[in-house]
């Protein structure tokens, strides 16, 4: 076990001897940049200045008043075009419909100022929403605002706010909501019994948030663990189950929050936030519905390259040009295939953005394009910081551009980070995104695929107290002003931003890759993410589904877990059942920290070397139905992850699954998380469910126990599915198309059930021009005949031209098949695994006897 001086070693080396002085010294620089000013940004004099230095401690967390000032009665009520406007002793309520299934409330103080959000997290501004019908009702208790989806009630007596369905059935009530003398605010609301609440971004809990207090403050804590609280990634929304109908809730405040969901009091949820303005948008409806409209108002997936979805490595670092050529030279050996290699921080020439060292990676152009020649792309990093040294180009025109965030006075502040002393780029200047957009040039020329924005949320090294910017650093936003306190969760999304905002313009042709560790509300139009810095244990394993699940539900649909864990040493099994969980992720990578044995494929031998490559192979046999679960992301809001109970009724055993997940509309998941276990409990939805490797059929809707040894994990495919499979290869780009697989899994009594896949190029921007095919299956049964009609829309032509057909789960061969009316023969078929396999030309009606 590592001893207190082994870890101070590890400290010391990481951080490096260049760089202790500026650690030790920042609690003091921090604290005196935010005692020199108060929270106007007006200096500080005399003894005031120096009772407010407190090197180390945590500024960000604030006073909570003791007294709120509530809005009072309703004094007055006016409708509006889109909703209603209401006056209070206090202040004003303003009720706005931006759809007949979303509404969106302000609470405005009338005395005092309540700052509203520039709206980075809005994709769809008001007035591209069409009006929906509406009426007021007013009684001489409430006044009511109802659509066809909706009823949102407001109290005259306290002007307390409630939310119903169409049918009158209550889904969300205020208690109270009150303003603070520091602009603190405050908003409570009933919970109701078995109410079960899910998301807010990123959370190392468990999936249903209920009965916990959430921080909603981007933090980077240098490996997490269960429980741990924050982490890298905070976004206020989230949505509410019960047996009255669900809801989604999204606070547009980026400050400070804090949400006690019934961790204090069983039946209240208090949602507390530093300043700003209290702000929300509330939507009613069925879950996918409800993603739809959110990601319809904060924005959707940009779609990704194929190859996105394929196995990639990392660690840090693959630090020289040999150690990364060999790398993939390794691959090829093993049989492995894999589509990218991550270079972390140690490529970097001095740690500096935007650069190679040239003496470890003397031709590293000539590297990318050989690599890439084998099917393999490179990914770098980018962190946020920008080393102070005149001679570095992005740091000398970042200065001379102003796009570095200053103190009030017009300072630049510098923080200590990997390369030493690091100015910080304010993302919340358009000029400055546009400059930072402009520093990729060099490493696209050099041919690099895609990057990996880091340490965003953002960090600087600290040797006590938070690693964080201080409070008092100015920001642009958008030319309004304001400090830290505002931007602070925006940081890493608006570098996101910028990045890919850049990556697009330099490379116009194709689909940019930027991928980022922090993020807020809409990061998720801008980049994708990886779960940060997990731990090497079966406890950090288990929590990668609830943590999945939180993103997907808060509109980030494609993340995924460093395979194997970041911080520590996983042993054979543990990186096994990671691989095996990840196959079933959108973003596959492994990733370790330095210091740790290697962890790749191979780095545990046998017989942990043939599972995970069977299990990356599966992964890329997947990518048409993975590349469709993403279409679906990108075109409907849908996470590729998905819970259990996604689209199924209310029912507690359901909501109550953390450790087993939907993979797109088909598949569902059961990751092993125990150490030596060879089985564990299953409980499946609603309908019939088939085995995966045994292809035999269950009833869902109750539990049971499923063997699992090592080389296996519990998969299921939902009865009625046509599951499009491919070929695998060594990459994306090396794989044989000659024919598609379609795998048919019968209903299993009169009834219908849809399919689909998309299909285009894998790369580029043509789809956007019609330059795509969508696929509709639909699959009916009526006694003993099974029919599946091929619907087709779309320009793309893919490049096979058979199909080769598996009919699964039969208790025997198929008495006929007919492909638009014709006949054709079982080629393959096998009793136990419960199969026949027939080739037939791409059909628009095909025909079984079973």
């Amino acid at each position: 076990m590592p001893t207190l001086f082994d870890d101070l070693l590890t400290g010391l080396r990481l951080i490096g001897l260049h760089n202790l002085d500026n650690v030790a010294r920042y609690p003091f620089r921090k604290a005196w940049a935010e005692a020199r000013w108060d929270e106007p940004g007006r200096p500080r004099r005399g003894l005031a200045r120096w009772r407010a230095f407190r090197p180390g401690e945590d500024t960000f967390v604030p006073q909570w008043p003791s007294r709120w000032q509530r809005p009072g009665a309703v004094t007055a009520a006016q409708p509006h075009p889109r909703g209603l406007t209401l006056s209070t002793a206090h202040g004003t309520l303003a009720l706005t419909l931006w759809a007949a299934d979303l509404a969106q409330v302000r609470y405005l103080p009338r005395h005092g100022e309540a700052r509203p959000p520039v709206p980075y997290a809005i994709a769809k501004p008001l007035e591209a929403w069409a009006t929906p019908p509406f009426e007021v009702v007013e009684t001489p208790q409430a006044y009511f605002l109802c659509t066809p989806a909706l009823i949102v009630g407001v109290l005259r007596e306290s002007a307390a706010v409630f939310f119903a369905d169409a049918t009158g059935a209550l889904l969300r009530a205020d208690v109270d909501m009150g303003w603070g003398a520091t602009g603190a605010l405050r908003h409570r609301t009933a919970l109701a019994a078995g109410e079960y609440l899910y998301g807010l971004g990123e959370k190392a809990t468990p999936a249903n948030r209920r009965g916990r207090q959430h921080i909603l403050w981007n933090t980077d804590p240098a490996g997490y663990a269960p429980g741990d609280e924050p982490i890298n990634l905070n976004i206020p929304v989230y949505v509410g189950r019960h047996a009255a109908g669900d809801y989604l809730v999204f606070y547009e405040n980026p400050t400070y929050g804090v949400f006690d969901l019934g961790a204090t009091l069983p039946e209240l949820a208090d949602h507390r936030f530093q300043g700003g303005e209290l702000r929300y948008y509330f939507g009613v409806g069925e879950v996918p519905a409800l993603l739809e409209r959110y990601t319809e108002l904060t924005g959707r997936h940009r779609l990704q390259p194929l190859w996105m979805l394929g196995y990639q490595q990392s660690r840090w670092s693959y630090d020289t040009e040999a150690r990364v050529r060999k790398l993939a030279d390794d691959f090829a050996a093993h049989e492995v295939p894999c589509d990218a290699i991550h270079l972390d921080i140690d490529y970097l020439d001095g740690f500096r953005n935007f650069t190679w060292d040239r003496e470890r990676f003397p031709n590293f152009p000539g590297m990318v394009a050989d690599l890439r020649a084998q099917g393999i792309k490179i990914v770098s990093i980018v962190d946020a910081g920008v080393k102070q040294d005149p001679a570095y180009p992005a740091y000398r025109t970042g200065l001379a551009g102003r796009h570095f965030c200053t103190l009030p006075n017009g300072e630049v502040f510098h923080a200590p980070v990997w390369p030493g002393m690091c100015g910080f780029p304010d993302f919340t200047s358009a000029p400055a995104r546009a400059w930072w957009g402009e520093q990729y040039r060099p490493l696209i020329e050099a041919g690099v695929a895609g990057f990996w924005n880091d340490m965003n949320e953002p960090l600087a090294f600290s040797a006590q107290g938070p690693l964080s910017l201080p409070t008092t650093l100015q920001h642009t936003l958008e030319r309004r002003g304001g400090d830290h306190r505002e931007a602070h969760n925006l940081y890493g999304m608006l570098m996101a931003r910028a990045s890919t905002e850049g990556v697009q313009r330099l490379s116009p042709d194709k689909r940019p890759v930027v991928i980022t560790r922090a993020g807020w509300a809409g990061v998720q139009r801008h980049a994708t993410s990886w779960t940060g810095d997990n731990e090497s244990t079966w406890g950090s394993l288990r929590v990668t589904v609830p943590v999945m699940l939180g993103l997907g539900l808060s509109g980030l649909g494609f993340s995924g877990p460093d395979v194997g864990g970041f911080a520590g040493e996983a042993d054979g099994e543990l990186f096994t059942r990671w691989a095996q969980l990840g196959a079933f992720m959108p973003f596959f990578r492994a990733h370790t920290m330095a210091g740790t044995p290697d962890q790749e494929p191979w780095s545990y031998g046998e017989p942990f070397l043939s599972i995970v490559r069977r299990f990356i192979q599966l992964r890329y046999e997947l990518l048409p139905y993975l590349y469709t679960a993403l279409w679906q992301m990108t075109t409907r809001g849908w996470p590729m992850v998905r819970p259990v109970w996604w689209g199924a009724p209310y029912d507690p055993a359901l909501l109550a699954v953390d450790d087993a997940f939907l993979c797109g509309d088909a598949l569902l998941v059961a990751p092993v998380g125990e150490p030596g276990a060879t089985q564990r409990d299953v409980r499946l939805p609603g309908g019939n469910w088939y085995d995966f490797w045994t292809n035999r059929r269950r009833e869902g809707e109750a539990a049971f126990v499923q063997v699992a040894p090592l080389e296996t994990l519990p998969l299921f495919v939902r009865a009625g599915t046509v599951l499009p499979l491919g070929e695998f290869g060594p990459s994306v780009e090396q794989r044989v198309d000659k024919f598609l697989r379609l795998n048919l899994y019968p209903l299993a009594a009169d009834g219908a059930a849809v399919s689909w896949l998309y299909e285009d190029a894998g790369e580029g921007l043509a789809y956007q021009d019609g330059e795509q095919r969508v696929s509709r299956f639909v699959m009916t049964r009526e006694g003993q005949r099974l029919t599946v009609t091929w619907e087709r829309e779309g320009a793309y032509v893919p490049p096979y031209e058979h199909i080769a057909l598996t009919l699964l789960g039969l208790p025997r061969l198929p008495e006929a098949v007919l492909a638009d009316g014709e006949a054709y023969r079982v080629l393959m078929a096998d009793a136990v695994q419960h199969t026949a396999v027939i080739a037939v030309p791409p059909f628009e009606r095909l025909e079984i006897m079973l």
